[in-house]
């Protein structure tokens, strides 16, 4: 084990000393640092950490110097858009993370039936999404655990047979399943991520949740969060609130203000610390909207239309 996952150590001294690590060796970091004139010496807490932009993963190689890609994680997206890279040196280090982070929240993986509803991930080469949802089909061990793409028609049949099962679908995939149902799952967790992707119609994630919870004849519906930038995933079990395993950490910056963070509770920019991202950058400020509380759980609201959206223009589901 690594020791940016030693909850031992609080989470401010890991990160702390992973910045300094990184601020000088991860190249686009450091010269981003020095482009805001950060006095590195100085950083004493969480607060005054500078966020990388998570557009540099467009842009530039994001890992640190000397070490050699295992493997290159690419974002989804639209065709003749710029996608997301990266580059990840220990597959290891990602595993751990993914596999400890689902143990934290539901127990052991070989409990259940793990079935992956990924359709436009599938399509594609380099998801992380997949890599992760293919350990865990491989780690259940259930003869139905796997990855379905087309036949809908065979899976919600498979679902009905009452048995402990995760279902992980893109939002799109999990409404065209429920079109044949109404079913009534015992023993299932349905799990959404990744969002319409151009398929259907944006929803309020609070309609969402009841057609989902309606059609799937569910009382909650959990989420998982991540992204290509990420080498953690936070989960939220219903609520509307996402959790974070221990390495990994939530803030809201302001936004008129980028460089400083907000109150507990109220809407900005989320910035994330990923101690994961150990051979990348743990620092990075998304796209994404939301808020933060007080117990460190998180939602998600939205997206900025733009990457260097400040005050205006924000496109809120």
């Amino acid at each position: 084990m690594h020791w940016v996952f030693d909850n031992k150590i609080s989470f401010e001294k890991r990160a702390l000393r992973l910045f300094k690590e990184q601020s000088q060796k991860c190249l686009p970091y450091h010269q981003y640092l020095n482009f805001l004139k950060t006095d590195i010496e100085s950083i004493s807490s969480l607060a005054e950490i500078p966020f990388l932009p998570i557009q540099f993963f467009k842009t530039h190689s994001i890992i640190t110097n000397g070490k050699k890609p295992a493997i290159n994680f690419i974002s989804s997206g639209t065709t003749g858009m710029q996608h997301s890279q990266h580059l990840v040196a220990d597959l290891s280090i990602y595993e751990y993370s993914f596999r400890t982070a689902f143990e934290l929240f539901y127990g052991d993986i070989e409990k259940y039936r793990f079935i992956a509803l990924l359709p436009s991930y599938l399509e594609r080469e380099g998801s992380s999404l997949i890599y992760m949802c293919e350990d865990f089909i491989n780690r259940s061990k259930h003869q139905q655990s796997g990855f379905y793409l087309n036949n809908l028609d065979e899976l919600s049949e498979i679902i009905k047979e009452d048995k402990p099962t995760i279902l992980l679908g893109v939002t799109y995939a999990l409404l065209d399943l429920a079109e044949l149902g109404p079913f009534q799952l015992n023993n299932t967790i349905i799990m959404e991520t990744g969002g319409m992707k151009g398929k259907r119609k944006e929803m309020l994630k609070d309609e969402l949740h009841q057609t989902l919870s309606n059609a799937y004849g569910v009382d909650l519906i959990h989420s998982e969060y991540g992204m290509t930038e990420l080498l953690s995933q936070a989960y939220s079990n219903g609520s509307g609130r996402f959790s974070t395993p221990h390495w990994m950490r939530v803030f809201s910056r302001d936004i008129e203000d980028p460089f400083s963070l907000t109150n507990n509770g109220k809407t900005g920019g989320l910035n994330i610390i990923d101690l994961a991202n150990i051979h990348s950058c743990a620092f990075i400020a998304t796209q994404d909207l939301g808020r933060v509380y007080t117990d460190q759980t998180f939602e998600v609201l939205g997206r900025f239309e733009q990457s260097d959206i400040r005050g205006c223009n924000l496109l809120v589901q």
